[in-house]
């Protein structure tokens, strides 16, 4: 029986996961398949998993990381924590394959710190900027927190406790250091945009972190070069987040 494991979201038009998954897959021997399940709404899980018996694993993209968690038997206590899932385990009854658990975990958590926290010196980043409320920014910011570090969310809609990108000043880049794009602005193929951050401000002692992976380096990433600052993309993290989501599968 040849084991599947898939990616739910939408669009998906670039899955990190299905190529990294299938080579993984081609190096190591192992006899299972990584599938593609591109759904335009989250009532289609239930279809995904009962028409794909041998289904064992899901990650979990745009835009479903929150809206995924009612749909769930059971969620961990740091997923919950976070308000989002990327991960789903399938456990299923050997008699009865259309009789399933579904269990949500939260990997982007772990590979976000994972690949961060060696780039952070204490006396330079002690606030974070991050762009974008989505699911991912919800890791982030646990992540943050975990940390001790400060962070305020930046938005292109104003809100309570919000930065607006049209506010970020020289004086809030002196104090935020640490910028982490959460938004998917930038990834290929609209390599030519990128979040509207006062670029000519950023020095040195800034950090500035994608979690767009494609392009390698992002308009975003290149700006933050230019000027000096410490730049470093979401490959590793979406990496070190697939691994940990093999290790909850619990597969060899």
């Amino acid at each position: 029986m040849v084991r599947t494991y898939g990616l739910i979201g939408f669009p998906l038009k670039h899955s990190f996961s299905a190529k990294f998954f299938t080579e993984k897959f081609a190096r190591e021997g192992i006899d299972a398949e990584y599938l593609n399940f591109e759904i335009e709404d989250i009532l289609q899980l239930r279809e995904v998993i009962l028409f794909n018996q041998h289904l064992y694993g899901l990650n979990v993209t745009i835009p479903y990381k929150e809206k995924v968690i009612p749909f769930l038997d059971r969620i961990t206590p740091e997923a919950e924590r976070i308000g989002a899932v990327n991960t789903i385990k399938i456990e299923r009854e050997p008699r009865n394959m259309y009789f399933y658990r579904l269990t949500g975990y939260n990997t982007d958590y772990i590979g976000f710190k994972n690949s961060i926290e060696p780039l952070i010196r204490p006396e330079l980043h002690r606030k974070a900027l991050i762009l974008g409320t989505g699911g991912a920014s919800k890791a982030v910011r646990a992540v943050f927190d975990e940390m001790h570090i400060g962070w305020k969310e930046v938005s292109r809609t104003a809100a309570a406790g919000r930065f607006t990108y049209g506010e970020l000043d020289e004086a809030i880049l002196r104090e935020y250091t640490i910028i982490v794009n959460c938004s998917p602005v930038g990834t290929f193929p609209d390599v030519e945009v990128c979040p509207q951050v006062p670029y000519h401000l950023l020095t040195p002692a800034h950090l500035l972190y994608d979690l767009v992976y494609n392009p390698a380096e992002t308009l975003f990433l290149k700006k933050g070069r230019e000027q000096g600052a410490t730049v470093k993309n979401g490959a590793e993290m979406l990496e070190l987040q697939a691994l940990a989501a093999w290790e909850i599968w619990g597969s060899k």
